[in-house]
């Protein structure tokens, strides 16, 4: 990550709109900073943001960035990061980002077919960790996931015989898609610790700080997960579930997984 030059121990962190509302992807902001990274790309700094920085295994939003009359300019978000409570929305302008002002009303717009795409690839991976208890691979632990289109998978701590990695594959897709066929709302918000501990069924990850107030997603009536990302409204909007690769390696095992349109 490339440091702000503008940052102060003053810089507020960033307003993470999409936490409380994952469906609005238009929203109006105050220019915080720009400036140029050492990359030479654009960089602005925002008092509050709808885009979803890359993180948590999911992919930075796409989209644009404009002034509220959309007549100065025109920033082509290509990336989005955050470091220290503070997002970086990286891309090109049509006018040089420092010649904007501290305090520039914005206006900013997400790329919906990217935001869906990223939103239901991530919540087909929560859905298949729901599934383990169902066909036996209960002592599986959920340790990561690579919600990208380019291959996502879930990794869990643990291991699966190999001579039952073929049969354990195709039951796991089976109870995906029977999750799937039934449906169920899909519900994110950000609880006490103990509230949380309870969505998620009675615990919560160790790296959870216990004077925090996580943010829970809960896929229908099952056990809630933390997970700082963006999801879909029910199961059904994942349409279906093709996973196409179970492996296991030196204590850890990885399902690949693709979605339908």
């Amino acid at each position: 990550m490339n440091n702000d030059p503008h940052q102060t121990p003053s810089t507020p962190t960033t307003i993470l709109k999409y936490y409380d509302d994952m469906f609005n992807l238009k929203s109006t902001a105050s220019l915080v900073s720009s400036f140029l990274s050492d990359d030479g790309r654009h960089v602005l700094v925002l008092d509050s943001t709808v885009f979803h920085p890359q993180g948590g295994g999911q992919p930075a939003d796409g989209g644009y960035i404009t002034d509220v009359d959309c007549s100065r300019f025109k920033f082509v978000v290509q990336d989005v990061r955050s470091k220290n409570g503070i997002v970086y929305h990286y891309g090109v302008s049509e006018r040089n980002a420092e010649e904007l002002e501290e305090g520039l009303q914005v206006l900013l717009s997400v790329d919906e077919s990217k935001r869906k795409l990223n939103s239901r690839l991530h919540s087909a991976g929560h859905l298949l960790d729901l599934c383990l208890e169902k066909v036996g691979l209960s002592h599986l632990d959920p340790s990561k996931g690579y919600h990208f289109p380019d291959g996502p998978y879930v990794e869990y701590k643990g291991s699966v015989p190999q001579a039952e990695l073929q049969s354990k594959q195709k039951e796991l897709e089976l109870e995906a898609n029977n999750l799937i066929s039934r449906g169920g709302k899909v519900s994110v918000g950000v609880y006490s610790y103990e509230e949380a501990s309870e969505l998620c069924g009675g615990g919560l990850p160790d790296y959870i700080p216990k004077e925090s107030t996580p943010r829970i997603v809960k896929l229908g009536n099952y056990p809630g997960c933390p997970c700082g990302g963006t999801h879909v409204s029910n199961i059904s909007d994942l349409v279906n579930i093709k996973v196409t690769q179970m492996r296991t390696k030196k204590g850890v095992t990885k399902v690949y997984y693709q979605i339908g349109s």
